[in-house]
């Protein structure tokens, strides 16, 4: 499967972007991006070379994530509370808690950790790419 077959498969609340972009008859002028520009877009961020067979998947989630965070997709419920962000609220006094600390934002892969489509990316990076971890043996 290509990347654009897996990110309608798992990315169902992106439906109302079509597959190619939309251009304008009169103006020529793109009037809606579609998902293969928003993959081709990101696709330079990983490597296929790393990822291997898993790197169709990974690119979909991480557009998934990509567009997810800018604000495309199911907003039924806002944005905030879709990306996983708001840990909870309160109504009198207006008090929100978000799921993210400062320790998680001081770590390199914290943006991640706002949408699933993200949680899955990392998952796929992990079993991916292994790092060097060094036991202080010599």
């Amino acid at each position: 499967m290509d990347a654009l077959e897996i990110f309608r498969i798992v990315a169902g609340e992106f439906s109302d972007i079509p597959d190619e972009d939309v251009v304008d008859e009169e103006t020529g002028k793109v009037t809606q991006y579609g998902v293969k520009t928003f993959l081709a877009l990101y696709a330079d961020q990983i490597s296929e070379r790393r990822f291997g067979s898993s790197y169709q998947k990974a690119l979909a989630y991480l557009t998934a994530h990509k567009l997810k965070m800018n604000g495309y997709g199911d907003t039924g419920t806002g944005t905030i509370a879709d990306s996983l962000r708001v840990g909870s609220y309160s109504e009198g006094e207006t008090s929100i808690s978000y799921t993210t600390g400062q320790q998680t934002n001081l770590q390199v892969d914290a943006e991640y950790a706002l949408t699933v489509y993200g949680l899955e990316f990392l998952t796929l990076r992990r079993n991916a790419i292994i790092p060097i971890v060094s036991a202080g043996e010599a």
